[in-house]
């Protein structure tokens, strides 16, 4: 008998952000395009049932204003953490940050960046149907959830979770 997982991360890369004369990387807000799939990845997240217990949102411009939309489709109101080390981080900071959170929170969501979050995606896979497809690009707006048979979020490391499914805004329009 297979274990049921009781760990879900949901890895959501920024919606499509606009690239203005002057304005610095991090604040940057989200183009035309971007307004557009946040929401609807967050009907896909309410429909799916993927409701997080917790969302860890990079404090980016782009990162709030996709989980803005996002969460205003959700049933629910959903408990938000801004953490700095977030925004444009490597795998290994992300791992990082996942490993520290509180084992009450089942449902992890993380709203952030590439290359970071298709690095960590591919590392923290074990198996899944979508890894060939999340190895060739993780493009904005798209949804990693990998599901974890773990504890605690200590346990999510290299290789011990499944890639559940990928999903990008393009699949859902």
């Amino acid at each position: 008998m297979t274990a049921q997982p009781n760990r879900h991360l949901l890895l959501l890369r920024h919606a499509k952000s606009a690239w203005p004369d002057g304005v610095a990387d991090h604040d940057r807000p989200l183009a035309a395009r971007g307004l557009k799939a946040a929401p609807l990845i967050g009907r896909y997240i309410a429909r799916e049932a993927l409701i997080p217990d917790l969302a860890l949102v990079s404090t980016a411009r782009r990162t709030q204003e996709t989980w803005a939309l996002v969460g205003a489709e959700l049933p629910v109101s959903v408990q938000r953490r801004n953490v700095d080390e977030i925004y444009e981080a490597p795998a290994e900071r992300l791992a990082a940050v996942i490993r520290a959170t509180d084992a009450s929170i089942r449902t992890l969501l993380l709203v952030g960046h590439n290359p970071g979050f298709q690095e960590l995606a591919l590392d923290l896979a074990g198996g899944g149907d979508d890894l060939a497809t999340l190895r060739l690009k993780f493009p904005t707006g798209a949804l990693a959830v990998l599901d974890f048979s773990a504890r605690a979020w200590t346990d999510a490391t290299p290789r011990s979770g499944v890639l559940e499914r990928f999903v990008t805004p393009r699949s859902l329009g």
